[in-house]
């Protein structure tokens, strides 16, 4: 009888972890912008920076210095990307943020 109770005590708590979402780590990554672009209100010139992705807000950190924020949105495509990358319009806006092996992209607000 303890059996079965235990194992209807373990079922709930099976069922209620699986209901319950996950909270996802931001997505953190470096990225090379080879050409000067704009991302939310902020000019970027070309060079190194640090990009972290926490649920729909967007930063962009060069060395410790926060250096331009969005908001944006994940979406998925029908192929994965090859590689990491960033898509500037012809604008000089950054348009979107792919991930290497990943469908989902972070399209960025204007």
């Amino acid at each position: 009888m303890k059996i079965l109770s235990g194992l209807r005590v373990f079922a709930v708590l099976a069922a209620v972890a699986l209901a319950v979402p996950v909270f996802a780590k931001p997505t953190v990554t470096t990225v090379t912008i080879a050409q000067s672009a704009k991302f939310g209100k902020a000019d970027l010139k070309a060079g190194e920076y640090r990009l972290m992705i926490d649920g729909n807000k967007a930063t962009i950190e060069k060395g410790k210095n926060i250096v331009a924020e969005s908001e944006g949105r994940w979406e998925d495509r029908d192929s994965k990307s090859a590689n990491d990358s960033i898509l500037i319009g012809e604008d000089g806006r950054v348009k979107e943020v792919r991930f290497s092996g990943k469908t989902k992209v972070f399209v960025v607000s204007e």
